[in-house]
């Protein structure tokens, strides 16, 4: 069905030349009649990477003032339900959304401190421009060039690096006001985690946002995209070794411990030169990263065999935690994929 649908689209033309020097090209009436085009109609053309030309009415560019979504609520709608239609608004890339209440009613205080405490420590670039008993409006005033794609995932990576180190520690000293740190850290990458995706969903809604946002090609926003859900599934991982830490009463043999640091060490490590394998392009780097995984496997094993001498309730907590470090190579291997897929090109041939 969707091959019949191309052949439908397309429109064999023939290239002529007029005044001797310029070259022209007809358009298709029935084209021009849908965008409401006449004589003298402005057009956006665009030249694309791959060498063909993209041509489109400006008024196919949303205006700013389009981009605002209204969401309706009553006092019986959860303050999740709410915050769930928030987020979807904001990821499409509403630029200003209103959260009110039907019928001339007031949101409940629940409903509106949910909201504030939620777009404040998670929305990236969004602020409260009005806040009433009756409605709720947020605003994203942040621009592409303010925050690249790239950037945000770089930072988003260094956070969740240092919270997995960080809760090693913790693990090490059973120290759980640091635990309680990192749980808390997990906002910060949940935050950048949204912002990617919003920034995401619009260029592939409009490939012209694409460079602005600082990728390449549409490719490239399918790999930032996997990439970017394995960084923000990697941080939880470290989030949900440090919940288990606060379930720790003592601290665990110097022998266990030595074994998760260390394999703790190489998931982590595996996982930055995943990210960094991303940013120079480096497929040689990023095949190695898959090669090591091995040495993971192993490592679980050796850590499984301190169950013996411990307690089911700190052997319950031993095995997530071991399990959470094993998580976070398998979703390095999974980015290193990733660049492998992005980078092909580098190492073949077109011919022989």
């Amino acid at each position: 069905m969707s091959k019949l649908s191309d052949v439908r689209n397309e429109d064999l033309r023939k290239l002529q030349l007029t005044g001797g020097s310029t070259y022209i090209i007809s358009l298709p009436k029935k084209w021009v009649t849908q965008n409401r085009l006449v004589k003298n109609s402005p057009l956006l053309i665009r030249t694309e990477d791959d060498g063909s030309l993209s041509i489109s009415p400006p008024a196919l560019r949303k205006e700013e003032k389009a981009q605002e979504a209204y969401i309706s609520t009553t006092p019986k709608d959860t303050s999740d339900a709410l915050i769930r239609k928030t987020v979807s608004a904001y990821l499409v890339g509403y630029n200003v959304v209103h959260i009110k209440a039907k019928s001339q009613q007031q949101m409940s205080s629940e409903q509106r401190n949910s909201l504030r405490t939620f777009a404040r420590n998670l929305l990236v670039g969004t602020e409260i421009v009005l806040d009433t008993p009756a409605e709720l409006t947020l605003q994203v005033l942040l621009n592409y060039p303010e925050l690249s794609v790239q950037s945000a995932l770089r930072r988003m990576s260094i956070i969740a690096a240092s919270m997995q180190k960080d809760a090693i520690a913790a693990l090490e000293k059973v120290d759980h006001q640091l635990a309680k740190d990192v749980i808390v850290t997990d906002n910060e990458v949940d935050r950048f985690n949204l912002y990617i995706v919003r920034q995401l969903k619009m260029a592939i809604q409009d490939p012209r946002i694409i460079k602005e946002i600082g990728l390449a090609n549409a490719r490239d926003c399918l790999g930032f995209r996997l990439v970017t859900k394995s960084v923000e599934r990697t941080a939880d991982h470290a989030a949900s070794i440090a919940e288990n830490v606060l379930l720790l009463r003592k601290r665990l043999d110097s022998k266990t411990v030595g074994r998760l640091k260390e394999m703790s060490a190489l998931a982590i490590s595996m996982f930055e030169d995943s990210i960094e394998s991303l940013f120079k392009k480096d497929f040689d780097l990023a095949e190695s990263l898959i090669e090591k995984a091995k040495n993971i496997l192993l490592m679980e094993k050796e850590a499984l065999l301190s169950y013996q001498e411990m307690s089911a309730e700190e052997a319950a907590s031993l095995r997530l935690i071991i399990e959470s470090v094993r998580r976070t190579a398998e979703y390095a291997t999974d980015i290193a994929e990733i660049v492998l897929n992005l980078t092909i090109e580098s190492v073949i041939s077109q011919h022989f």
